[in-house]
């Protein structure tokens, strides 16, 4: 019975603040929810870097996104690219939390889709005018596209037109 006792240990730090918080012990649940691992399609292989867990997840370096893109073929188009089930433009110049989010996306975590941007933006002046009461808020018109961001645009969109309908054929279950 003496031995029992010296063989406990105290709990851990964070088993301590997630019995005092629900909040934290709902983030360390999710922190630890599994992945499935993603196959290559040529060898059958999984990537020794693929995060096993949405916590690997988010702790992988600039370098692992990298060769992750590179093992599954999403880095340099090949043959095999599009064989994916969702398929990714890559650019190794992008940030770490684009690279992060493409991954994500390119593995089918819910929540890394494009995020859609607005290219209007609110300016305010000094003092508005007594004519008119609502130049406070009044909206700057959207900068017009250059040639090369038009065909690059032209170029993504050819690349995953079809990217709404492979994602309701692989998740129509689970929407």
């Amino acid at each position: 019975m003496q031995n029992q006792t010296q063989n406990q240990h105290p709990p851990a730090l964070g088993d301590r603040r997630a019995a005092q918080n629900a909040a934290f012990r709902e983030k360390l649940r999710q922190m630890a929810l599994p992945l499935a691992p993603l196959v290559q399609l040529t060898t059958g292989e999984i990537h020794q870097s693929f995060p096993f867990t949405l916590l690997k997840f988010w702790l992988l370096t600039d370098a692992e996104l990298e060769e992750l893109a590179h093992f599954y073929h999403q880095r340099t188009p090949c043959q095999w690219t599009f064989h994916y089930p969702c398929p990714i433009a890559w650019s190794s110049d992008m940030p770490l939390e684009e690279k992060r989010r493409r991954i994500g996306r390119f593995i089918g975590l819910r929540g890394c889709e494009t995020p859609t941007t607005t290219t209007t933006t609110t300016t305010t002046t000094a003092a508005p005018s007594q004519n008119n009461r609502n130049t406070r808020n009044r909206r700057v018109p959207p900068r017009s596209l250059s040639e090369e961001e038009i065909l690059d645009q032209a170029r993504h969109a050819r690349l995953f037109s079809s990217d709404e309908e492979a994602w309701r054929r692989k998740f129509r279950w689970y929407n």
